[in-house]
């Protein structure tokens, strides 16, 4: 079996949704981006450690010089052990306009049975407050999270608004979302088009709580 590092990953993930979404693999840069990197060398180091590994092919001197060998998106990290886990990393507070997956924003990384969600997550992230409380979503549980930049109304996501990250219900009509709580006490958050702040983190896939 293969074992992949938690960040290998992450870039594994990143390069799949690339080509689902656009039709082609991120540049180094643009790997680096997203991933909190300080240059496109260190991207290009755990590229090269993925190629080593069969799980990709590296055209040299092609910027989107990337290809995938035959391997789901949603391919899980392999854990030696009986059971196969997923290695998924907790985030911490989020600065306002940097990658959520950035390094400085994981505080743990976790290892999960991939069984326990309905796709596999990109990030786990603590819930604070009450506002989706009739869902089922309390204070501290953890909420596992597959990153996209889209969904479809009636779904739970992460949506970054400024500085603050919050999970809601999504519902857009027209060219307006809609962010709604499943708790009457916190009204929904209207986001019209023109606000540049505002962006979708992931979908919501599965929770799990501890425990006091």
């Amino acid at each position: 079996m293969i074992k992949l590092t938690a960040r290998q990953q992450q870039i594994l993930t990143l390069i799949s949704d690339a080509i689902e979404n656009t039709g082609f693999p991120p540049t180094r840069a643009e790997i680096a981006s997203e991933l909190g990197f300080r240059s496109a060398n260190a991207a290009e180091e755990h590229l090269q450690a993925l190629a080593r590994k069969g799980m990709i092919e590296i055209a040299p001197g092609i910027s989107r010089g990337i290809r995938l060998r035959n391997i789901s998106p949603e391919r899980p990290v392999f854990i030696p052990g009986e059971r196969t886990r997923l290695a998924v990393p907790l985030v911490g507070s989020v600065a306002a306009g940097s990658p959520i997956l950035a390094q400085e924003h994981i505080e743990s990384m976790y290892q999960l049975d991939p069984s326990l969600f309905t796709a596999y997550p990109d990030f786990l992230l603590k819930v604070r407050g009450l506002s989706m409380r009739d869902a089922g979503i309390l204070d501290g549980d953890l909420l596992a999270v597959k990153k996209s930049a889209t969904a479809k109304n009636g779904q739970i996501v992460v949506a970054r608004l400024g500085e603050e990250v919050t999970v809601k219900r999504f519902k857009r009509t027209g060219s307006q979302v809609e962010l709604i709580s499943e708790n009457p006490d916190f009204p929904p958050i209207l986001v019209p088009s023109s606000r540049e702040d505002f962006a979708l983190e992931g979908l919501v896939v599965g929770l799990l709580r501890t425990w006091n």
